[in-house]
């Protein structure tokens, strides 16, 4: 191996240890699995707090199933990657990692917490909310920042995106929320499935997913990837939500293969929409699917006194519907406004314990 230059032989297959001890010691160079290797480069890409604990997490599981093993191996003769536990007991070391595996479990549900709070604040917003799916390096964060007209990080890298970003976007006048998550990958470990299962839980809350598919790709590929991406959103129980298929990247194909590719799928992928979410191509065409499948929104109106618990009642609506119009006449203000029914209900609510009168002007 030093002829090669070869820091690391990969396998895309699972090794146990002592298959990997063997390696290093034939070769003189760590060894590490398909498992590995992915939480090498979901490491390079954490950037927030609950990513890293969650790679940490899903390092210390698998630290602990093979803990014991390591140490009898490192107890022989140290070789590459067995480095540093020859002088640890057995039971020691796997108690060791028990406590870290807990320590890291403790701080991730105090993160769940408060990403169960932010989603029932986005609840209260009474905006529909849409889940980015796909399969890792598809174009999801472009057709998010096109969508959303922000600039979160892109790039040709695997994992770019490990933690969601929310944000609200427009649709012909309606808003919803718009949330980018972590990418998918053939044979994701289930260990990794479990760690990042806060992440990817986004998408099970979500009223619509929008699946993105790099339609540029080889048709076999496309096929593997949407199968591979199906089969984690119904793991991650989020299969029986409405879906809206992306095939990004149509501006590196022509007319003729869009078509063909397009035609291949139109029985395997929901509710298709060819795109190029970099040149904007179709963004319109997106949204008008979009809408048809999100909450049908309901137009409603109220009358209240004016009171400054009213007036701040109204200036807390306009940042959570769509207000239409109000219109101040004599002591009193009626305001209409489009929004879900279930938020329109939270709006009846607080108009009649302010004294004021509701009604449903279409539905």
């Amino acid at each position: 191996m030093s002829k090669t230059g070869a820091e690391k032989i990969i396998f895309d297959n699972d090794l146990k240890p002592v298959q990997a001890y063997n390696l290093a010691k034939a070769t003189g160079i760590e060894a590490i699995d398909r498992f590995q290797l992915i939480l090498e480069i979901f490491a390079k890409r954490a950037s927030t707090k609950e990513a890293k604990l969650q790679i940490q997490l899903a390092r210390q599981k698998y630290e602990l199933a093979h803990a014991k093993e390591k140490v009898k191996l490192a107890k022989i003769e140290e070789q590459p990657g067995f480095m540093g536990l020859g002088a640890y007991e057995v039971d020691v070391y796997h108690e060791a990692v028990k406590r870290q595996l807990h320590t890291i479990q403790n701080k991730l549900k105090k993160i769940g917490k408060e990403r169960s709070l932010h989603r029932s604040r986005r609840v209260e917003l009474g905006f529909s909310s849409i889940s980015l799916a796909g399969y890792t390096n598809a174009g999801k964060s472009s057709l998010f920042n096109t969508l959303a007209e922000e600039t979160a990080r892109v790039g040709l890298e695997l994992f770019t995106t490990l933690s969601t970003t929310t944000r609200i976007i427009d649709l012909f006048g309606k808003k919803a929320l718009l949330t980018d998550t972590v990418g998918f990958i053939d044979r994701l470990p289930i260990t990794l499935i479990e760690a990042f299962h806060s992440t990817l839980e986004e998408t099970i809350f979500s009223d619509l997913i929008l699946l993105v598919i790099d339609l540029s790709e080889s048709e076999d590929e496309i096929e593997r990837k949407l199968s591979c991406s199906l089969d984690t959103i119904e793991k991650i129980g989020a299969s029986g939500i409405p879906m809206v298929t992306a095939l990004n990247k149509i501006d590196l194909l022509s007319k003729e293969e869009v078509e063909q590719k397009a035609e291949m799928l139109k029985y395997i992928a929901p509710n298709i929409v060819p795109l190029s979410a970099l040149q904007k191509t179709n963004i319109n065409r997106l949204k008008v699917e979009l809408t048809n499948f999100l909450k049908q929104y309901i137009q409603t109106a109220f009358t209240l006194p004016v009171t400054d618990d009213s007036l701040s009642f109204i200036s807390w609506l306009f940042s959570r519907a769509n207000v239409q119009k109000v219109n101040y006449e004599g002591d009193s203000a009626t305001v209409i406004f489009e929004a879900v029914p279930d938020f329109a209900d939270m709006v009846r609510g607080r108009v009649e314990k302010l004294n004021g009168k509701f009604v449903v002007l279409n539905q």
